[in-house]
Formats: structure tokens, sequence, C-alpha cells
């Protein structure tokens, strides 16, 4: 039952309008597809997404950076500003006051009484002493009140004022006040910082990103034209394929006519059946020939679909399939050799990743150099700080100044930072110059193959001319009776051997053109023409 549904399945699928439909493509077409769907073009493209991104991160570093924080804290206590025994002296203020004050009253008012009975005691004396101040006394009440009141006064029964409530209010206020309420903290700040001056870090970052950046597109050109030659290769692979299947095709087509000639000779009895087993075994080998030619043919376009993007079971035509020759390509312009080592992805990415190790060095080298940093904040407390610690948000401060640092010594690293960058861009440095040494080498090789693919090309196309004539003639002698089987097969062999030939030249060609504008760099800077 299952063999039976996967064969419905497979029979549903080959008659979908999609499995039967043909596609042609041409050599740009592939190229336009294998670009869209490279996964590792999206990543490259990602990469100078980042790198971009990095170049903004490193341009923030120009302007101030500028915060606010804000903080809550919970206390368990509150924070008391006197002790325990200052605290009870405190609201015990007024007892204390009021038992100083009794003291001095009742000391005051003794020291009073007795200096009064003392002034009444010398008065009568003086009174009997002088009987005229006796006489006096005698006729005046005003001396006798003045002695009445010295007489009556006891000033130990006056009492002294009572000030001990309001002084203990007051010490109790007072206390409350050294007992801070901080249980619910609310803090807030606003900061702000712009370098002066860091050695010139910044800059040299700015410059690092912005050479990031470049590296990324270079190394993305070079991601392209990989892809292109990759895309060339399989295309004119199948082109040879094609041609080289239409060729057994028409081989073996030959050799069943031959033998069909032959078995016609046999039974005329001109010819013995070795003659014709002969022809019979070198046309099954066409037939194999064909065969494999087929199944190159279908694994190559699967491997072209899988390079464009396509389904492997697609269909596809290509443009160039069904030409009897290869077409042969332009010459390039001349290129000199400064100029393709500018324009080489490869030599690019190494002069920039020397030049971002040179600015990673000076990055180093401003680690040991002194920093100035302005700085400005804004601060405001619940309880305010500024306002006896009262729960009121009335009331920040402000503050600014200049932040120098110094760096003095941190055993040696950024010294040892410095020199290692230096190193590293020294490195990059050797190894571009590598790099155009081979680049040199690789394009005198490529134009020295191209030339020698030409002039195969060209050998190739006269022998083929020679073979089609001598198969031609063999032909005709055949039939004339006058030429062997031998005679005849050697000149289909001969004739399959050139135009296989003319084939493998035009396929190598194109693949040394294809090969040589790599090594040029034909397709430099890719992402900026886009």
């Amino acid at each position: 039952m299952k063999k039976i549904f996967l064969i419905l399945g497979t029979a549903l699928i080959l008659m979908s309008p999609e499995a039967g439909a043909q596609q042609t493509l041409t050599l740009d077409d592939c190229r336009q597809m294998a670009v869209r769907s490279s996964r590792d073009l999206e990543q490259a493209r990602t990469a100078i997404e980042m790198a971009g991104y990095d170049k903004k991160i490193a341009l923030a570093n120009y302007f101030p950076n500028l915060s606010a924080t804000g903080t809550y804290q919970y206390n368990s206590r509150n924070i008391s500003l006197v002790s325990d025994s200052q605290s009870a002296a405190l609201q015990g203020l007024g007892d204390r006051a009021q038992g100083i004050l009794d003291q001095a009253w009742s000391e005051t008012a003794a020291q009073l009484g007795e200096s009064a009975q003392a002034a009444r005691a010398q008065l009568e004396q003086t009174i009997r002493d002088n009987p005229l101040l006796a006489l006096e006394y005698m006729l005046s009440p005003m001396w006798k009140t003045v002695f009445g009141m010295l007489s009556e006064a006891d000033l130990n029964s006056l009492k002294a004022p009572q000030i001990a409530e309001p002084v203990n209010a007051i010490g109790k206020e007072l206390d409350e006040a050294l007992h801070l309420d901080n249980k619910n903290l609310y803090a807030g700040v606003i900061s702000l910082q712009q370098p002066l001056f860091v050695g010139g870090k910044i800059i040299y970052s700015n410059q690092m990103a912005a050479l990031a950046e470049e590296l990324e597109e270079a190394r993305y050109d070079q991601a392209y034209a990989d892809i292109l030659v990759d895309v060339d290769e399989a295309y004119w692979q199948i082109v040879s394929i094609a041609g080289k299947k239409k060729l057994a095709e028409a081989y073996a087509d030959l050799l069943h006519t031959l033998e069909s000639d032959v078995r016609k000779s046999v039974e005329a009895g001109v010819m013995t059946e070795a003659d014709a087993l002969q022809i019979k075994v070198k046309a099954n080998e066409a037939d194999l020939l064909r065969t494999k030619a087929g199944n190159g043919l279908t694994l190559a376009k699967m491997l072209l679909c899988k390079r464009v993007g396509l389904p492997l079971d697609s269909q596809v035509t290509l443009a160039d399939e069904g030409t009897d020759l290869i077409p042969q390509p332009l010459d390039p312009a001349y290129k000199d050799f400064d100029s393709i080592c500018a324009d080489r992805p490869e030599t690019r990415s190494l002069q920039l990743a020397s030049e971002i190790y040179d600015r990673k060095a000076k990055v180093a080298r401003a680690d040991m150099l002194p920093k100035v940093i302005l700085t400005a904040n804004y601060l405001i407390t619940n309880p305010n700080v500024y306002n006896g610690f009262s729960n009121s948000w009335n009331g920040g401060t402000f503050n600014a100044g200049v932040l120098v640092t110094v760096p003095l010594f941190h055993g040696m690293e950024a010294t040892n930072k410095y020199r290692k960058a230096k190193a590293e861009a020294t490195l990059y440095e050797s190894r571009l110059d590598d790099a155009r040494e081979l680049i040199n080498l690789q394009v005198t090789q490529q134009r020295k193959l191209l030339g020698e693919s030409r002039e195969k090309l060209g050998a190739a196309t006269a022998n083929l001319a020679a073979a089609e004539e001598n198969l031609r003639a063999a032909t005709v002698g055949f039939e004339a009776g006058v030429v062997t089987t031998d005679t005849v097969l050697a000149a289909q062999t001969a004739w399959l051997q050139a135009h296989s030939e003319v084939i493998d030249a035009g396929t190598e060609l194109q693949l040394a053109a294809t090969h040589l504008r790599r090594a040029e760099a034909g397709d430099a800077h890719i992402y900026n023409q886009k």
C-alpha cells in the first residue's frame, strides 16, 4: 500500500506544472540568482551592518554622557545624632532647669531675709542712740509703717517661677529634631560627563571603526567574486557536458548507422560476422558514453541549482547549452599591477588590517597619557540633607568640576599593549608584501594560461576540420567498398576526439578568462557599486 501511495505521489509531482516547467538561464541570470541566494553574502552584509553600528557607537564618544539615577532605600532604624543618655537629658531639660532655678531662688530669698532683719536691727539701734530720731519715730506714721514691713517680711515664703513644663517641651522638640526620620530614603542624581582630552583615544577609535567597516566591505567583495567564479565554473561545466552529450548522441547514431550497413553487407556475404561484432561493440560503448554524459549533465545541473538557490530537481536549460561551439570570451582590458593590487579584496583587507592595528597601537598609547573629563551633577534627596533632614523635595544641589587622571604605573600593561599592536601592524604589512608577490605571480600565470587556451582552441578547431574531412572521405570510401571498417572506426574515433577537444578547449578558455578576471579584480568594490 505504501508503494502505491509513493508511486501516485511521484506521478502527481511529475505532472505538476512546476515539475515540468523549463527555465532558460543565461550566465548573468545564474550570477544574479547566486548572489541573491548566497548565505555567505547575507552574512557578509550583516557583518557590514554590524560594523556600521560599531562606527556609530564610536562616534557617540564625542558627545557628553548624560544619565539620571534614582534610588529608594528602606532602613529599619532611624539615625540619632545624640546618645540615649543625651536624649533623656534633653527630654528632662525643664525639670533640671526648674530645680536649678528653685535652688537659686531659695538661696537668694534667704540672703534677702537676713539683710532685712539686719537693717531693722540697725535702724532700731540708730533710733535709740539718737533722741531726735526716736521723737520723729514716735510722731511719724511712715516710720511705723517701715518698721512694720521689715518685721513682717518673710522672703522664704515667695516661690520661684514655674518653667519646667515649657522647657521640657522645648527639650523634647530638640530631641525629636536630633532623631532623623530616614526609614524611607529617596535620592536622585542627574550626571553629565564630557571628555575633554583622553590622549586621542576617541579619534583613533572612530578611525578604527571606519576602517573596520571598509574591511567588512572588502570581505564582502571577496565572497562576491568567489561566488561568481563558482557559478561560472558550474555554468561552463554544464555547457561542456551538454556539448559532449550531444556529441555522444551523434557518435552513437554514426555507429548505429554503420552497424546497420555492416549487417547488410554481412547478409550479402561481402563482410564477415567479426566485422559486425566489432561495430556492435563500438556501438554499445557509444550508448554507454551517451548514458554517462546524460547522468553527468543531470548532476552538473543539480550542482548549479544548488549554487543559484533553486530546488535540486528544477528543470533548467542554459542559454549556451545548445550551441555547437562554446563562445569565446572577450579579451579583458589591460590593468597595471598597482591597480590590480589596489582592487583586489585580499590586498585591501590586509592593508586595512594593517591600518587598524596601527590605530590600535595609538589607542594603547593613549592609555599612557593623562585624561581630562568635565563633570557636572545635580543631586536631590528625601530627607532633604540641606533643610535639616526634613521629609521634602525642596532644594537640591548642583556641582561641577574637572577630573584629571594621570596613569603612573600598572606593571607596564599599557606599554606592552602598544608594542603588541605595533608588532601586529608590522605582521600585516609583511603579509601584504607577500600577497602582492603572490598576486603578481597569479596574474602572470593566468594571462599565460589564457593565451595558451586560445592557441589550444585554435589548434583543436583546425584538428576538427581535418577530422571531419577525414571522416567524410572514409565514409565515402566505405560506401564505395574501398575502405575497411577499421578505417571508418578510426575516422569516427578521431572525429569524436577532435570534437571533444574543441569543447574542452572552449570550456578551458572561458574558465581561464573567469580566473583571470578574478585575479585582476575585475569585480572589485562590488558592495559600493550596489
